[in-house]
C-alpha cells in the first residue's frame, strides 16, 4: 500500500487498504495523508469518518492531516471552520497536542481568516517555531494588522529567509509601509541572509509602490550577479517597477532581455505602456502576444488593454476587446472591465451610450462602474447625469467613497451651481465624510521621507 502511495497510485493503494481485515491506525493515516497530498480532500475526510467508526482513535498526525486538507479551497467551500472541532478535540485531551499539530492548527485558522483564534493557539505553544510564526505573520499582514505582525516577528528568536519574506511582502502591499519593506530587506542582509526570488520580487514591488528608482537599481545590480535575474517572476517585477518610475524604455529592455515570458510579464509591459501614455504600443503588444506568441490573456491583461483604449479614445477597439473576452476566450467580463468600458465611452463624450451600457449590464453595477460614469460626467460638464451617477454611487458606498462627493461637488462648481455645492458640503458634514489627506514620498541621501498635503518639509 505504501509503495502504491509513493507511486501516486491511489486507486491500487485504496484497493490494498480495503482488502485488510482490520486496518491499523497507521494504515488509516497513510491513506489519509496520501489523499490530502494529492488533493482528494473529500476522500480523506471520508477515510477519517471510517477510522472513527472502526473504533480507532485519531492521533495527532491524523488531526494534522485533517487540518492540512481543510486549507484547500475545495474544503473551505464545503467544510468551513473545520479547524474548530479539531481544536476542541485537542483541548478535550482526546489526543496530546504537539508542535506539529499546533502549527497545522494555526495555519488552518490563518487560511480561514481567523487570525484571532490562530493567535490563541500560538500563545499556548511552548516552543514557537519559525514556520508557525511565519504563518501567523502572513495572516496578520493579509488582514492589515501590521503591529501584530511586527510583534510576532520581534518575538521570533530563530529567523530564516521565509519569515523575513513574510514581513517584506506584507509591507510592500501597502504604500504607507513600503519604506519598512526596504528597511527589513537591508536588515536581513546585514544578518547574513541571502535574498531569494520571493524576497527580490517583493522588494522590487515595494520600490514600485514608492517609485524609488535608486534603490531599485541597487536591487537589480545585486540580481545581475545571480541566476535570479533570468527568472520570469523577477523580470515581471522589474518591468512593473520601471514602468511605475516612468522609465518605459528601461522596462522594455528588461522585457526583451527575458529568456522566458509568461502572461504576467506580457501584462506588465502592456500595462506599463498604457499608464505612461503609450496606448498604441500597448495595444500593438497586446496583439503580438496573442497572434505571434499564442499567449492567452488573463483578466488583468484585458483590463490593461481596455485602459489603453480609454486613454487613446479608441472606442471601437475597446468594444472589440471587451466582446472578445467571452467570444474568443470564454472569459466573463468582471465589473472592473465594465467600469473600464464605461470610462472608454465616457471619455469620448458618449455619455448616453455609457449610461445605456450600464443599464444593460448582466450584473448589478458596482461602485466602480458608477464612479467611472461620474468621472466622465464631470469631464464633460453633464451635471444632471453626474447627479444620477452620484446618487447610485451613494446608495452602494456612501461612506467609503468620499471621492464621489468631491467629484459631484466639482461638477456642480464647474457648472456654476454653487447652491448645490453648498448643500452637498452640508450633507458631507452631517455624514461625517471628509476628503482623505493626500501624502507622498521624497527621496534623498539614501533615505525616504513621507509628507502630507500642506505639511512643511
Amino acid at each position: 500500500m505504501i509503495l502504491h502511495l509513493k507511486s501516486s497510485c491511489l486507486f491500487y493503494a485504496r484497493q490494498m487498504f480495503d482488502e485488510m481485515r482490520q486496518p491499523t491506525l497507521s494504515a488509516y493515516n497513510y491513506m489519509i495523508s496520501g489523499y490530502v497530498k494529492h488533493g482528494f480532500v473529500l476522500e480523506s475526510f471520508d477515510m477519517v469518518r471510517k477510522l472513527c467508526l472502526s473504533g480507532e482513535t485519531p492521533d495527532a498526525y491524523t488531526l494534522s492531516m485533517i487540518l492540512k486538507g481543510s486549507t484547500s479551497s475545495y474544503a473551505e467551500l464545503y467544510f468551513p471552520c473545520i479547524g474548530q472541532p479539531v481544536h476542541a478535540r485537542i483541548f478535550k485531551c482526546v489526543v496530546e497536542g504537539d508542535d506539529v499539530l499546533y502549527t497545522a492548527l494555526v495555519d488552518s485558522y490563518v487560511k480561514s481568516g481567523r487570525v484571532d483564534y490562530a493567535r490563541r493557539v500560538f500563545d499556548l505553544m511552548l516552543e514557537k517555531d519559525v514556520v508557525c510564526s511565519t504563518s501567523l505573520i502572513t495572516g496578520y499582514m493579509n488582514q492589515g494588522y501590521i503591529e501584530d505582525a511586527e510583534d510576532v516577528f520581534s518575538r521570533t528568536t530563530e529567523k530564516d529567509v521565509v519569515v523575513f519574506n513574510a514581513m517584506i511582502e506584507g509591507y510592500s502591499k501597502q504604500v504607507e509601509n513600503a519604506k519598512k519593506a526596504i528597511e527589513v530587506y537591508i536588515d536581513m542582509q546585514r544578518l547574513g541572509f541571502r535574498p531569494n526570488i520571493s524576497t527580490s520580487a517583493s522588494i522590487i514591488g515595494a520600490c514600485s509602490a514608492l517609485a524609488e528608482f535608486e534603490i531599485s537599481q541597487q536591487v537589480q545590480g545585486q540580481l545581475m550577479k545571480t541566476e535570479l535575474i533570468e527568472h520570469v517572476k523577477i523580470g515581471s517585477a522589474l518591468i512593473d517597477m520601471y514602468s511605475k518610475c516612468g522609465l518605459v524604455e528601461d522596462a522594455r529592455r528588461v522585457f526583451n532581455y527575458m529568456p522566458e515570458k509568461n502572461v504576467f510579464s506580457w501584462t506588465s509591459m502592456i500595462d506599463g505602456y498604457g499608464k505612461n501614455g503609450y496606448p498604441n504600443e500597448a495595444l500593438e503588444l497586446f496583439s503580438i502576444m496573442q497572434i505571434d506568441h499564442l499567449i492567452v490573456p488573463n483578466y488583468v491583461t484585458f483590463l490593461s488593454a481596455l485602459s489603453a483604449c480609454a486613454h487613446s479614445g479608441l472606442v471601437a477597439k475597446g468594444r472589440e476587446i471587451f466582446e472578445s473576452m467571452e467570444r474568443d476566450y470564454s472569459m466573463k467580463p468582471r465589473t472592473e472591465h465594465y467600469a473600464c468600458m464605461v470610462d472608454i465611452l465616457g471619455r469620448s463624450g458618449s455619455l448616453n451610450q455609457a449610461l445605456e451600457f450600464v443599464i444593460n449590464m448582466t450584473e448589478r453595477p458596482d461602485s466602480d462602474v458608477w464612479a467611472a460614469l461620474l468621472s466622465s460626467c464631470r469631464l464633460h460638464g453633464d451635471v444632471e447625469l453626474a447627479n444620477l451617477a452620484a446618487n447610485e454611487l451613494f446608495k452602494l458606498s456612501s461612506d467609503s467613497r468620499p471621492g464621489a462627493y468631491v467629484a459631484l461637488s466639482n461638477a456642480l462648481a464647474d457648472a456654476g451651481r454653487w447652491d448645490g455645492v453648498s448643500e452637498l458640503r452640508k450633507i458631507m458634514k452631517i455624514r461625517g465624510i471628509s476628503k482623505g489627506t493626500g501624502f507622498s514620498w521624497v527621496g534623498g541621501d539614501s533615505s525616504l521621507k513621507a509628507f502630507f498635503a500642506g505639511q512643511q518639509i
